[in-house]
């Protein structure tokens, strides 16, 4: 029996059920789609009168759930393609230049105070950017380098600080399908961008420790050799505040440190090149609404590893957990995620155990215990 169906047969006011994992559901969509996990469904009391249009990322997933619920008596269908078909069908409801301009009104007016005041404050705060800096702006595809580079384009237009930017797509061997996305979207956004090829996923594609931190180094490697070859002297990533706290909190839980993910760092094996990240006072939240107020519809991760959950990247589950974590204290007390990002900047010496300079030597409070009586 097919299980299977297309989206365009089904009723437009039907709800689909995305059994993917809220977070995932977070990036992007079907537009009348409700988020329940896969394993919550199978264990929900169904109705044998309803029928259920059940939606995953590729259609592969969703058809084994159909047919498990099926076997229940369930009247369950799978969406053909899952969430990647329908995107790719939909990204071209609006025309270029409209969505283009209401993008960017919205970063103007609407969303000025949550994220266009705040990319600025950053700038500013860390003195991110300085005159004459060439910045290579690079894009992933995601919702958050993509609106990284609508800002970078807002601030350009002033042009207090004199700056160039260059917008860089490095493919470290999309699909072709999700290549053809970020373009399409880059095509759509008025974001002029120049592509570069590498084979990264293909190299890191056996490695089973830590393939996420690994595939990073590599990305980040290759942006610094290209961005040094096209004349820039800085990298700009698009890590935001809720990265940067769930950093914080990794390093804690599983690495047994406190560190951060700083705001800008110096190139150890680039001479001269520099990242900085212009997000990091942006939250998720304000990313995620400005993309849905906007209509844009982006991949979430485009890496061969962790098209399925169960071949999650090891650094990506704990990323995960970390999140989740956040989020659930957060509901008790609204203000542990402010709590954790200020955490690193109250760091008082003296109620250290240890700490290592920038020489790597550690140093003890008992060096000097018996002095501060």
């Amino acid at each position: 029996m097919n299980y299977e169906i297309e989206f365009e047969k089904i009723d437009k006011n039907a709800e689909i059920i995305d059994i993917r994992s809220p977070s995932s559901f977070e990036f992007g969509h079907i537009t009348t789609a409700k988020n329940i996990p896969a394993k919550e469904l199978l264990a929900k009391d169904l109705s044998p009168q309803k029928e259920y249009y059940i939606c995953c990322r590729t259609g592969k997933l969703s058809k084994q759930i159909a047919k498990q619920l099926r076997e229940k008596n369930i009247k369950a269908y799978s969406v053909v393609g899952g969430y990647l078909k329908w995107l790719e069908t939909h990204q071209n409801d609006q025309t270029n230049e409209t969505t283009a301009l209401k993008a960017e009104e919205s970063l103007r007016k609407k969303f000025h105070r949550e994220i266009l005041t705040k990319f600025c404050k950053a700038i500013n705060d860390y003195k991110l950017i300085l005159p004459n800096d060439k910045i290579a702006v690079c894009i992933s595809g995601g919702k958050d380098s993509m609106c990284m580079a609508k800002l970078f384009q807002e601030v350009k237009k002033h042009n207090k600080i004199p700056f160039e930017v260059v917008y860089l797509v490095m493919d470290p061997g999309y699909s072709p399908k999700n290549r053809e996305l970020i373009l399409n979207n880059a095509k759509k956004l008025n974001v002029p961008v120049t592509v570069f090829n590498t084979d990264i996923f293909e190299n890191v594609e056996h490695i089973t420790n830590s393939p996420c931190y690994v595939c990073a180094r590599m990305r980040r490697g290759h942006l610094y050799n290209k961005a040094k070859e096209l004349g820039c002297n800085k990298i700009a990533l698009g890590h935001h505040y809720d990265d940067v706290i769930e950093t914080i909190l990794m390093g804690i839980l599983y690495g047994a440190q406190v560190q951060t993910m700083m705001p800008k760092l110096h190139s150890n094996n680039f001479e001269g090149m520099e990242l900085i990240r212009p997000m990091y006072l942006i939250r998720e939240k304000d990313i995620i609404r400005w993309r849905d107020y906007n209509n844009l519809k982006f991949i979430q991760c485009a890496c061969k590893i962790t098209e399925s959950a169960s071949k999650i990247g090891e650094q990506a589950s704990k990323r995960l957990k970390t999140k989740n974590l956040i989020k659930k204290l957060s509901l008790e007390e609204h203000q542990i995620e402010g709590n954790i990002f200020r955490s690193v900047e109250n760091i008082n010496l003296s109620t250290i155990i240890s700490y290592k300079d920038e020489q790597g030597i550690t140093h003890s409070f008992l060096d000097d215990y018996e002095n501060r009586k």
